[in-house]
C-alpha cells in the first residue's frame, strides 16, 4: 500500500513537471505574439509619420499653410476594432476566445486538464467608459469580484490570465474527483466529502495486503486554489 501511494505521488509530481513545461511553453508564445505586435504597432506608426510628412510637403508645394491632422471619428473607431481584434488573436492562442458586442466584448475562456477539454465560461464586458462586468457564467466561489477590481481598469489581458488560471485549475480538481469516483468506486468506502471549490476532499478507501484489508482515511487539501494538484496529503489508518 505504502508503495503505491509512493508510486502515485511520483506521477503526480510527474504530471505536474508536465504542467509546468506546458506553461511555459505557452508564455513563450504569449510573449512571441506580444513582441510580434509590439513590432506590428511601430511599423504602422512609422508609416503613418510618413504619409503625414508627404502630407505636409505636398501642400507646401501647392502654397497652403498645412495644420496638424486631426483623425477623424471613423478612423479613430477602425483603429479600435483593428486593435481588438489582433488582441483577441493573441487571446485565442492561449485558450480564450471572444468576439465584439454592442456594449464591448464578450470572452469565452475554454478549460482543460492533460488534454481533456471540460467547461466553457463567458465574461461578457462594457467598454463605453471604465470597463465593467456586465454578465458572466463564472461560478460564485470563483474570486472574480477580487480579480477584477486588481486588474479589470489598467490590464485586461491579465485580467483574464487570472481568471483562466482560477477556472482552469478548479475544473481540474474536479474532474480528477469525478475520475476518482468513477474508476475507484469498488476501493472507496461511502461516501467522498468535498467543499464547493474542490479544494478540500475526505475520503476513505481499502486497501488488501496478503489477508488482511486496511481502512484508510485521506485528507486532500489544495493550499493554493490556482493548482490542480494538492499542496497536503494526509493519510491515516482506522
Amino acid at each position: 500500500g505504502v508503495y503505491a501511494y509512493l508510486e502515485m505521488l511520483g506521477a503526480q509530481a510527474h504530471e505536474a513537471a508536465l504542467k509546468q513545461e506546458e506553461k511555459e511553453q505557452q508564455e513563450e508564445k504569449l510573449d512571441r505574439l506580444k513582441k510580434r505586435v509590439q513590432e506590428l504597432r511601430l511599423q504602422r506608426d512609422e508609416l503613418r509619420a510618413k504619409v503625414d510628412l508627404q502630407e505636409k510637403r505636398q501642400l507646401g508645394k501647392e502654397g497652403l499653410v498645412s495644420e496638424p491632422a486631426q483623425p477623424s471619428a471613423r478612423s479613430v473607431i477602425e483603429w479600435k476594432i483593428r486593435s481588438l481584434r489582433a488582441l483577441l488573436q493573441i487571446f485565442y492562442l492561449t485558450g480564450i476566445s471572444g468576439k465584439p458586442t454592442k456594449q464591448g466584448v464578450c470572452f469565452c475562456i475554454s478549460t482543460a486538464y492533460e488534454g481533456t477539454y471540460l467547461d466553457t465560461y463567458y465574461v461578457d464586458l462594457l467598454t463605453a467608459a471604465d470597463v465593467q462586468i456586465y454578465r458572466h457564467s463564472i461560478p460564485v466561489f470563483i474570486p472574480l469580484g477580487q480579480i477584477a477590481k486588481k486588474y479589470l481598469q489598467t490590464d485586461i489581458r491579465r485580467f483574464l490570465a487570472v481568471l483562466s488560471e482560477h477556472l482552469n485549475a478548479y475544473a481540474g480538481r474536479r474532474f480528477q474527483v469525478e475520475q476518482l469516483q468513477e474508476h475507484f468506486s469498488e476501493q472507496i468506502e461511502g461516501p467522498l466529502q468535498k467543499n464547493s471549490l474542490c479544494n478540500l476532499l475526505l475520503f476513505k478507501y481499502n486497501v488488501s495486503s496478503k489477508s488482511k484489508t486496511f481502512l484508510l482515511n485521506a485528507k486532500l487539501l489544495y493550499g493554493d486554489i490556482c493548482c490542480s494538484l494538492p499542496t497536503e496529503v494526509t493519510v491515516s489508518c482506522s
